[in-house]
């Protein structure tokens, strides 16, 4: 390992690569700390520690949102933006090609409406976020050049993470909004951790045990299942050229989570809409407006609904996206074109109806997983009695995961080098 990261910094281009995704999440935290104008800051502070879907929100907003800073909504509504894209592949043919058959140029321009469409959705997500803390009492009064010149402020801060994001992306060491997230949550835990110290309580040393402990096997949870994949057995037909046999077996992996983080994040990015749009109109001056707004904003404050809709939330966008990332019935029309084949499954519609599957069945285990993982904050205090630890077991997930995609693009990396040499 440690001749690894030796030979990392060795290598001048993957070594300024480093270093310059390290610059942007230091250009991405000092624009976290940087505020807008006339906030109350400790009615703020008071507010997002009862409120812990905004508490959790806030941790993917590299605390942001706590700090009502220019990039208060994180790439929150770039994700939504993602979200409707993907859902349009799904309900419009013409978008379904355009983003799976039309190559690089129909994916550039599908993350081209995506980039538009999240403009009209971050004024959306402004507006709301702005008119919440107003009606919490924790902003001043703001004329209308005010309201216009924040809302703008906030939206621009979205849209220059997004374009962090993407030229992080471009340096293929990661994923820029994931690394971003990364960042956010990573920059928490001295907090949580101050936190926990300041709280500390010798009574409860066996919670606190039990907290490390489980923990360290949900990290190792992720692991395996991260690292999980079943592999289907291929035979390839032998064929002869130029007095040459060709053909043999190989396989197919098929990943026990394909979907990877995203379903959590999608899922809380859907979460947010009601508890944010029902405190926003719970101060309505119509009576049944701010009647029906309080309902559903209690609903939302109660944990075992908030947990079970995240849970099931989770469970259906990883099936979603699976669905999505991987096509059954382009994967067997590929086979029979190279003359591939399952052993023991004809060509063709069978091959595609045994992939679909195997498929869910393993993607099962993936979204229970996923979904167990997101409710863990829920089970850690509700085992332990804790309230100090926010980040749980989605942020974990998120760590985890992204630390090792990001070691796999580095690895192939520092391998396609390998090969230019021997080339040379």
């Amino acid at each position: 390992m440690s001749n690894k990261i030796k030979q990392i910094f060795q290598i001048k281009e993957i070594r300024n690569k480093i270093l310059f995704i390290l610059g942007v999440l230091v250009v991405f935290r000092l624009a976290a700390n940087i505020p807008v104008p006339g906030v109350d800051i400790a009615r703020l502070k008071s507010f997002f520690d009862n409120n812990q879907l905004l508490g959790m929100l806030d941790v993917f907003s590299g605390g942001g949102l706590r700090n009502v800073s220019i990039v208060m909504l994180g790439v929150g509504p770039y994700i939504t933006a993602s979200i409707i894209m993907q859902l349009s592949t799904m309900i419009f043919p013409k978008m379904e090609k355009l983003y799976k058959e039309e190559g690089e140029a129909g994916r550039q321009k599908f993350n081209l409406w995506t980039r538009w469409l999240t403009l009209p959705l971050a004024l959306l997500q402004s507006f709301s976020m702005i008119s919440l803390l107003r009606s919490q009492g924790m902003m001043a009064d703001l004329n209308i050049l005010q309201y216009i010149l924040i809302i703008s402020t906030i939206t621009a801060g979205t849209v220059f993470l997004m374009w962090l994001g993407e030229i992080i992306t471009e340096k293929g060491l990661g994923n820029g909004v994931s690394l971003l997230i990364f960042a956010g949550i990573v920059s928490a835990l001295p907090t949580a951790i101050n936190n926990l110290i300041l709280t500390w309580n010798p009574a409860e040393i066996l919670s606190y045990v039990g907290l490390i402990v489980l923990s360290i096997l949900t990290i190792g949870a992720i692991v395996f299942i991260t690292e999980g994949q079943r592999n289907i057995p291929i035979t390839f037909a032998r064929q002869t050229r130029n007095g040459k046999s060709m053909g043999g077996g190989s396989s197919l992996p098929l990943r026990v989570n394909m979907a990877g983080v995203i379903p959590i994040i999608f899922a809380m990015s859907i979460m947010l809409f009601p508890s944010v749009i029902a405190n926003f109109l719970s101060t309505s001056s119509v009576d049944w407006v701010a009647k029906y707004a309080s309902v559903v904003a209690d609903l939302m404050a109660n944990q075992w609904f908030y947990g079970s809709a995240y849970f099931l939330l989770v469970v259906a966008f990883t099936y979603f996206y699976t669905a999505v990332t991987f096509n059954p019935e382009k994967v067997a029309e590929n086979l029979q074109r190279q003359g591939g084949f399952i052993s023991g499954i004809r060509p063709g519609r069978p091959t595609m109806e045994y992939l679909n599957f195997i498929v869910n069945r393993i993607t099962l285990t993936g979204a229970l997983f996923l979904g167990a993982v997101a409710v863990l904050p829920f089970i850690i205090q509700g085992l332990t009695g804790i309230q100090t630890i926010t980040v749980g077991g989605t942020g974990i997930l998120i760590v985890v995961s992204v630390v090792m995609e990001t070691m796999k693009q580095v690895e192939g990396q520092l391998v396609m080098r390998d090969y230019d040499k021997l080339d040379v």
